[in-house]
């Protein structure tokens, strides 16, 4: 059985069809990348596996059985304008995590819980290279470190799905590179299933074990809006190179 099943899956905005006839299987810990012309659902696929929308039709199962009908701590997402919360540093962004776990209410932690929040938020900020950014607001810090804390704040909920929405699109092409990097690292290490989009094909065959590329193949010059896209490549690849040249078999 696969880990992430999805059979049949539709979905209409207004009428207009945006996915239609959407299959797939999905092992556990692979990290999908997905690319497709603007407009043709790939952010759309995203949000219904997050529980964000409800498709019009199909099925999705995760692990045998249906998921919330809305995002829970099991799917964690990255989107390309920075999630984080702007009126909270760095370190009170990576905490944040544990609070709602701890206290869902009221997303406060006191005592041994508070001690355990800030370490998790402290290793976390070493890993991401921004503790000496801990007490900068969002504002105060580049677009990438922006998007490191806004990917260290998903890792810290243990996602068993991390799902990234073209995560790296408005970075400069060095700070992507370590981003890219970092991503790798991190999913190794988790073992999560990741699923990327992207409109970069060279980072979608360079990072990932297996690409889909969605496009509508049904077209009318009637009704240029009757169809919706779908999954028309589904290519295995062989993933991002070793972290460590010595992985590397002979």
């Amino acid at each position: 059985m696969s880990y992430i099943e999805v059979r049949g899956i539709a979905i209409k905005y207004g009428g207009n069809p945006i996915l239609e006839r959407v299959d797939l299987d999905v092992a556990e810990g692979a990290l999908v990348t997905i690319v497709g012309a603007s407009g043709c659902g790939k952010s759309t696929f995203l949000r219904i596996l997050l529980g964000q929308e409800q498709p019009t039709r199909g099925t999705i199962r995760i692990d045998g059985a249906v998921p919330a009908a809305q995002p829970d701590a099991d799917r964690g997402v990255v989107f390309q304008r920075y999630s984080v919360f702007p009126h909270l540093t760095v370190v009170q962004n990576l905490m944040l995590p544990h609070a709602f776990e701890a206290a869902p209410l009221t997303a406060r932690l006191f005592g041994a819980k508070r001690r355990a929040a800030r370490a998790a938020a402290g290793a976390m900020m070493d890993r991401l290279g921004l503790s000496h950014a801990a007490d900068r607001y969002p504002a105060q810090l580049s677009g990438g470190m922006q998007q490191r804390l806004a990917l260290g704040q998903a890792l810290l909920r243990r996602p068993k799905i991390l799902l990234l929405d073209e995560p790296f699109g408005a970075l400069d092409p060095g700070i992507r590179r370590d981003m890219q990097s970092l991503l790798v690292e991190l999913w190794r290490e988790t073992g999560m299933t990741v699923f990327m989009v992207t409109h970069d094909l060279s980072e979608a065959f360079t990072l990932g074990t297996r690409i889909l590329v969605f496009d509508k193949i049904r077209h009318d010059p009637q009704a240029p809006h009757a169809y919706g896209a779908t999954i028309t490549y589904d290519i295995p690849l062989k993933g991002p190179p070793p972290a460590d040249p010595q992985e590397v078999q002979p």
